[in-house]
């Protein structure tokens, strides 16, 4: 089984991209938190690897960090969640908005997912509210690159990034993009960062 893959993006999709690993190209599944944070074609790229093996296919699934991954399996323990399901609602939260909602029991935030309604909804955050992974649990907000950083201590919860949250969803974001984009902001913030400085930098996130 194909744990690991690191070449160089050949190609991206939608929901999928191209590993070039020694000259054989790799199709990959991905959600569009991991197709973001991709380079482009050309850029070396490494994925952790979750093989899918069935009668009538073989895919595979590419993750940035470990956390990601985790929560895909994690998430397909809900019935009515398969793949397709788990990596859009990943794309659509990111590794910090789910875990979020799901300690928080926000089901509107899960069902802003297409093709998750709200019974669906529901029922994921009622079910994984004990199966938060370590791996989640460890991360602050956001999702540090490797190499980078000043280790911020930033959570959800601290006052600058909830209002700087409230400020984006009053200016018209959906709840789950307004905390992706602030989570992303406070990883390369300090820790005494304003909600005036994460709301800048959360725009630029959303502006991407």
């Amino acid at each position: 089984m194909i744990g690991k893959l690191k070449g160089i993006v050949d190609e991206i999709g939608e929901g999928w991209m191209i590993l070039d690993v020694g000259g054989v190209g790799y199709l990959v599944s991905c959600s569009s938190t991991t197709l973001r944070g991709l380079g482009g074609p050309g850029d070396p790229a490494a994925l952790l690897i979750e093989t899918y093996v069935r009668e009538d296919q073989f895919r595979l699934f590419g993750f940035l960090d470990v956390a990601e991954r985790d929560w895909f399996k994690i998430l397909q323990s809900v019935q009515g969640v398969g793949a397709r399901v788990a990596l859009a609602v990943l794309g659509t939260l990111g590794i910090v908005g789910l875990t979020s909602a799901i300690n928080t029991q926000d089901k509107k935030a899960v069902a802003q997912t297409s093709g998750v309604g709200p019974k669906l909804a529901a029922r994921i955050v009622s079910e994984l509210k004990d199966k938060v992974p370590s791996s989640a649990l460890s991360l602050q907000v956001g999702t540090l690159p490797e190499g980078s950083g000043n280790g911020s201590a930033i959570t959800l919860s601290s006052g600058p990034a909830e209002d700087a949250i409230s400020a984006l969803v009053n200016l018209g974001y959906p709840d789950a993009h307004a905390r992706q984009a602030i989570g992303a902001a406070a990883a390369v913030s300090d820790e005494g960062a304003t909600a005036e400085m994460l709301i800048r930098r959360g725009l630029k996130e959303l502006a991407r």
